[in-house]
């Protein structure tokens, strides 16, 4: 396909079928031109960001849904409402280009529909904004939507708003090599600006995102992307000179070295994934970080027996979740998630937790962390676990986000941080 808009329209039709969206789009982006790539990639992650505002305006402007094997043209049309509502293409063009992207689609019988649902959105863009529910005006699936809103009454919006944006690009500085002020510096050097994060130690937050070869000392190991609620995690689980660590679901590996960092002598760190590929991820960024692990492929929820015969001092369980608290990285979430998925992530979790815990030592702590909003895999997850295992429940406190129940929720923002949850459980004395 030549067409950017055609090719954003198939990769978010594919995601309406079930597809996700991170194995798709690096494909289809391989099939796009250089020139067409990022303006491709704005229309797929501007377009599923605004999903639940976009669809439901569309469907008010069609007498009838489209066909399961039309979804592609359903998708056209909601990146058209995104082009006219959120760039700055002349309203001439964005008609006419998405007009003719039904040819690279090949469904050229859909150039009168898409042509008169964009007119008619022109005409009318007030009053289909004004006639939408509740959660689409903050671009939330419905189920989301209410659940937010019964959890986090005073924030709902922050959250919905955050979802809507493109994240910070936010760089932790490797203390090892540099320190923060040292790092700013080149930075300005490189004249690419950037502040100090409010809530990391170790966090840069730039003002505009760019590539990652550009960033001075990066290929050395001076700094590494990471979300300034992610780089949280390291600090709380506080490593100590000695001590064995294990991270037990480490890809793409930012926070194991980002314990690295804070405490070289760690006696050993063990970084556990169930994923070969992701685990890859893992031993490419220790390599360029210059830091030592043991990489171990491996289920958390049913450790190797090599694991338990000498527990470690502290685990570190950043567990499969909703990405409730990420949907700005992961928008597919806002199509793909459904309610069910909810229980069946917390069962997930709890068989996670309770396979790591004969490999924790006693007294030993394991710090819990989730990217998701939802008490029901958080407080909830913990509360059971807690009572079952007679786990101790530390308290935690941040600088930025709320209090929960038995851990601490941080917030998404739209210039900062990923919404995140952090427990820290310890093993008692038998």
């Amino acid at each position: 396909m030549s067409s950017p808009r055609a090719i954003a329209a198939d990769v978010i039709g594919r995601v309406l079928a079930g597809q996700s969206l991170n194995r798709l789009l690096p494909d289809a982006l391989d099939a796009a031109t250089t020139t067409q790539r990022p303006f491709c990639q704005e229309l797929v992650y501007g377009t599923l960001r605004e999903w639940p505002c976009l669809e439901e305006t569309c469907l008010s402007f069609l007498a009838k849904p489209m066909r399961r094997k039309d979804q592609d043209i359903m998708a056209l049309l909601c990146i058209g409402l995104y082009e006219l509502e959120q760039l700055s293409t002349p309203v001439h063009a964005v008609v006419s280009e998405t007009v003719n992207a039904t040819r690279a689609l090949k469904k050229p019988w859909a150039k009168g529909v898409v042509n008169g649902v964009l007119r008619a959105y022109q005409r009318q863009e007030g009053i289909a904004r004004e006639a939408l529910s509740p959660a689409a005006q903050r671009a939330l699936p419905v189920w989301l939507h209410t659940a937010l809103c019964a959890e986090y009454e005073e924030t709902a919006e922050q959250i919905a708003l955050a979802a809507r944006h493109r994240p910070p690009m936010t760089l932790r500085v490797n203390q090892l090599k540099s320190t923060r002020d040292d790092y700013l510096q080149s930075l300005a050097e490189a004249e690419i600006t950037a502040t100090p994060c409010a809530v990391s130690a170790d966090g840069v937050v730039l003002r505009r995102p760019v590539d990652v070869a550009s960033l001075p000392g990066f290929s050395k190991g001076f700094a590494s992307v990471q979300d300034s609620s992610a780089q949280l995690a390291a600090r709380l689980l506080a490593p100590q000179a000695g001590e064995r660590i294990l991270d037990a679901c480490a890809a793409p590996g930012g926070k194991a070295c980002h314990l690295l960092e804070l405490q070289p002598s760690i006696k050993e760190l063990v970084a556990l994934d169930i994923s070969e590929s992701r685990l890859q991820r893992v031993i490419e960024n220790t390599t360029r970080l210059d830091l030592r692990l043991t990489p171990l492929l491996a289920d958390a929820s049913a450790l190797p027996d090599t694991l338990l015969t000498s527990p470690f001092d502290a685990i570190l369980a950043d567990v499969p979740c909703s990405a409730t608290g990420v949907i700005r990285r992961n928008p597919d979430i806002k199509i793909l998630r459904e309610p069910d998925d909810i229980a069946d992530f917390a069962s997930q979790q709890l068989q996670i937790l309770a396979g790591l815990w004969p490999a924790l030592t006693t007294g030993g702590r394991l710090l819990y962390v989730t990217c998701s909003l939802l008490a029901a895999e958080n407080d909830e997850v913990v509360s059971r676990f807690a009572t079952e295992q007679g786990a101790h429940i530390d308290a935690v406190t941040l600088g930025t986000g709320t209090p929960r129940q038995h851990g601490w929720q941080t917030l998404p923002d739209q210039n900062g941080g990923d919404g995140l949850y952090f427990a820290l459980l310890r093993k008692p004395a038998e």
